[in-house]
Parts: structure tokens; sequence; C-alpha cells
């Protein structure tokens, strides 16, 4: 495997698991303020956020240049 995809690879992971933990947080916050928290809704609303976080990064990546190819 190239050196660009092995950083693409990383950098697009940390992101998404930086965006899983923040909608996570951010869930289970509204959730307790609505008096119960629904983990099966924190776990489906995070992980949609990990997927959608790495189709972002297919269209750009600015933490891995292309100067790895």
């Amino acid at each position: 495997m190239k050196e660009y995809w092995k950083q693409w690879i990383k950098a697009a992971g940390i992101r998404a698991l930086r965006t899983c933990c923040q909608t996570a947080a951010a869930t289970i916050g509204v959730a307790a303020v609505m008096g119960e928290v629904d983990w099966a809704a924190v776990a489906s609303a995070a992980a949609l956020a990990g997927i959608l976080s790495i189709l972002t990064s297919l269209g750009s990546l600015p933490e891995v240049d292309g100067k790895g190819e």
C-alpha cells in the first residue's frame, strides 16, 4: 500500500472517530435534558456521523498532501 493511502486511512479514521465522539456527546446531552437517554439512538447517530465523515474525506482530506503518490 502506498504511503499516501496509509496516511489517508489514518487521518480519515481519526477524523471519523472524533466526529463519532462529538456526535455521541451532543446526543447524550440533548437526550439527558429531555429526560432519558436512548442509547440505541445515540449509537445510531454516532455511527451515521462517522460514515458521513468518511464519505466527506473521500472528497478531500487536508491532513494528507498529494506528494506521497
